[in-house]
């Protein structure tokens, strides 16, 4: 957490409506600018901007530098946006908690290429590393 908080802090989010209920009191994550998209046209939310439409991002990023701007789930919106991802920062787990929803396995898409694999760390018992993937085939809004 540590690190996505250094990542994203100042910069623009953008995740789904039920990730955004996984947040502390379900609120926008302070700091950073949050683009919330659900299918839900009456969902408002404070400090937000809520879209419906893919269609309409382009706009509100407006003049945005491409390197503020995350991607941070939940998995329709990972599926929906990495196609336009130039990078992806990925925090690989060991872990056997169970789950019904999942982030894309890079590894088994052909334009998503490993570029670094950060070392093993360990923390309170959890095994990790930070890994980074680029695309090659960058898709445009």
């Amino acid at each position: 957490m540590r690190r996505f908080r250094a990542l994203t802090t100042g910069n623009t989010i953008i995740i789904g409506r039920k990730t955004l209920e996984t947040f502390p009191n379900g609120a926008p994550l302070p700091g950073r600018d949050n683009i919330i998209f659900t299918r839900d046209r009456s969902f408002r939310a404070e400090n937000a901007i809520v879209l419906n439409e893919l269609d309409d991002l382009p706009a509100v990023l407006g003049q945005r530098d491409p390197d503020s701007v995350f991607v941070c789930g939940g998995e329709q919106i990972y599926r929906q946006l990495l196609p336009f991802c130039t990078e992806a920062l990925v925090t690989l787990t060991y872990t056997e908690e169970a789950a019904d929803r999942f982030f894309p396995n890079l590894n088994l898409l052909p334009n998503w290429i490993l570029i670094d694999a950060g070392e093993m760390q360990y923390e309170n018992e959890l095994a990790f590393r930070f890994l980074v993937y680029r695309n090659t085939d960058v898709k445009q809004l």
